[in-house]
């Protein structure tokens, strides 16, 4: 009895640390994956939903099934929790497998990406120094948008960084 009390609290820790969706949409996503992995329930995000069982089905191909279907029913209910009922309103009518909730979810941050693109660029550009921390510091945070900008599919030169920090010191 003791090990089932464990095992429901191990469960609930982990679905507890799921964050909400908001608009941290990777960070979310990692921390989904992690957890499913975890808790060995990642299997219908991993493979293909298996072909429905016939008469000529075995034993294992049951299982199989199965194991995929519980899989796919822990993941979209997991998934569902850490999600605002704004995002998966109509989302969790047509969409019946963990792994198309997970892409349906991911296009609607796509344009959000695009936005925080522009966004951390636009930054970048008009960034100007102005004395109020050190130099160095200064720089680092210019590298930081720029590694964010990177991780967004927008890679800057090392040698544009360069002139970009150049061009926002005082003369």
């Amino acid at each position: 009895m003791a090990s089932v009390n464990q095992s429901a609290s191990i469960i609930s820790a982990n679905i507890n640390s799921v964050p909400m969706l908001k608009d941290n949409f990777k960070d979310w996503k990692e921390s989904i994956m992690i957890i499913l992995g975890c808790m060995d329930l990642d299997l219908a995000l991993r493979t293909e939903q298996p072909a429905s069982l016939t008469d000529k089905s075995s034993n294992e191909d049951k299982r199989d099934i199965e194991k995929w279907e519980r899989s796919n029913r822990m993941s979209l209910m997991i998934m569902k929790r850490g999600i605002p009922e704004t995002f998966r309103g109509d989302v969790s009518e047509k969409v019946t497998t963990a792994s198309e909730f997970l892409k349906e979810i991911e296009k609607r941050f796509v344009k959000n990406d695009k936005a925080e693109t522009s966004t951390l660029l636009t930054n970048l550009i008009s960034m100007k120094y102005k004395g109020k921390t050190s130099i160095r510091e200064y720089i680092l945070e210019m590298s930081n948008i720029a590694s964010k900008l990177k991780a967004l599919k927008l890679e800057l030169s090392e040698d544009l960084l360069v002139h970009l920090v150049l061009i926002s010191l005082p003369a």
